[in-house]
């Protein structure tokens, strides 16, 4: 018998590669897909697929929200996250969530049919690049990044002057130095050191 899945993410051409990356397994059946949360919940309570995977950019609704309130009861699905975000904060939000796993989207073509096939089965799954967040002691506190934010903490860690990011970025000098202002504040770091170091230990940087 097939697994039945629900997809919810954006990019309608990241689920059509998705769908035919998991229909090709040969036991796993995409049965819905949703490019928003609210959507993505609908659907998974309408059709009770074995497992969802969840993007955690959606609009509306974001992925967080949708997988607790998947989750909630116990009659839910499993939730699989997929993800570009590699930082500790959005994959121990993910675990408070109700989520089952939390693969990067960089790996996948390799690991999600053995992710969905371990998330359906009740146990947890998480790829190389995430697993180092799993038991950390610390919980997620504050609040998570924005995707500028996370743009701004890029380029802090590449080494570019404000000035250089504002340019990379198209916005004023000013705005980059709110976003790390607002940076520093989440993270509770202080200057240009400690947040490149943050970004490379939580894969922000290409070092």
């Amino acid at each position: 018998m097939s697994l039945r899945l629900v997809l919810a993410d954006d990019h309608a051409v990241v689920r059509d590669g998705l769908r035919a990356l998991l229909q090709a397994a040969g036991d796993l059946e995409v049965v819905g897909e949703a490019g928003d949360g609210r959507r993505a919940v609908e659907l998974a309570r309408a059709l009770s697929p074995d497992v969802v995977v969840m993007d955690i950019g959606l609009p509306g609704l974001n992925g967080l929200d949708a997988t607790r309130e998947l989750t909630a009861g116990r009659r839910g699905p499993k939730v699989l996250v997929l993800s570009t975000y590699l930082d500790q904060w959005y994959v121990q939000a993910a675990l408070r969530a109700g989520a089952t796993g939390y693969v990067c989207k960089s790996s996948a073509a390799e690991l999600l049919a053995e992710a969905i096939r371990a998330v359906a089965a009740g146990r947890r799954f998480f790829s190389p690049e995430v697993s180092q967040f799993v038991d950390a002691a610390a919980e997620p506190t504050g609040e998570p990044l924005t995707a500028r934010e996370r743009e701004v903490l890029r380029a802090v860690a590449q080494g570019l002057t404000t000035s250089g990011i504002a340019a990379e970025l198209y916005v004023s000098v000013k705005t980059v130095e709110s976003h790390r202002r607002n940076i520093m504040r989440k993270l509770r770091l202080h200057g240009v050191a400690e947040l490149t170091k943050y970004a490379m230990r939580h894969g922000l940087s290409p070092t």
